[in-house]
């Protein structure tokens, strides 16, 4: 099965009345996925040096430490980055939730115990790569799912490694 590609050239499009730069948007099953442009925007944000207490409040420190731009510290190797919105609820005990964006690296490898996004007979899914008494299993993680064991005769191919979940609140 062949994914469906739309290309969107030398247009700005508008989301919830914000202006994002030209996608590359991959429709394929339930996913979309989202190729990052090939001149991404710098957009550096201050970040403040101070942390914030999640417990009892503190004196608030108004020093900039130095503006952050959301693609440099999400996105390492943009070349072989992408993004896609995650589905179901297999992965909630990695802080996966559903219309999560997951940011997805082609170039590193998928080693037991990363969180990979896989085409499992044609399939999209994002699992725990494992290897357990020398077999390849693709686990969840929610007990309601079950491990699915990786024989030779599954259609699998490994898109990427999981390296950062967007997840709003």
């Amino acid at each position: 099965m062949q994914p469906k590609r739309e290309q969107k050239e030398n247009k700005k499009e508008t989301i919830n009345n914000r202006l994002y730069p030209p996608t590359l948007l991959m429709t394929m099953t339930a996913f979309t996925v989202l190729l990052p442009t090939l001149r991404p925007w710098v957009l550096p944000l201050p970040l403040f040096s101070g942390k914030v207490a999640a417990g009892f409040p503190s004196p608030a420190d108004d020093y900039v430490e130095k503006n952050l731009d959301l693609n440099e510290l999400l996105v390492q190797k943009p070349a072989a980055t992408f993004f896609v919105r995650a589905q179901g609820e297999s992965m909630l005990g990695a802080g996966i939730h559903p219309n999560d964006i997951l940011v997805v690296d082609r170039s590193l490898e998928a080693v037991p115990g990363k969180i990979v996004i896989c085409a499992l007979n044609g399939e999209l899914t994002v699992k725990r790569l494992a290897r357990e008494k020398g077999q390849w299993q693709l686990n969840a993680e929610n007990p309601a799912y079950a491990t699915i064991v990786i024989y030779d005769d599954l259609d699998l191919v490994i898109w990427g490694v999981v390296t950062n979940v967007i997840h709003p609140l």
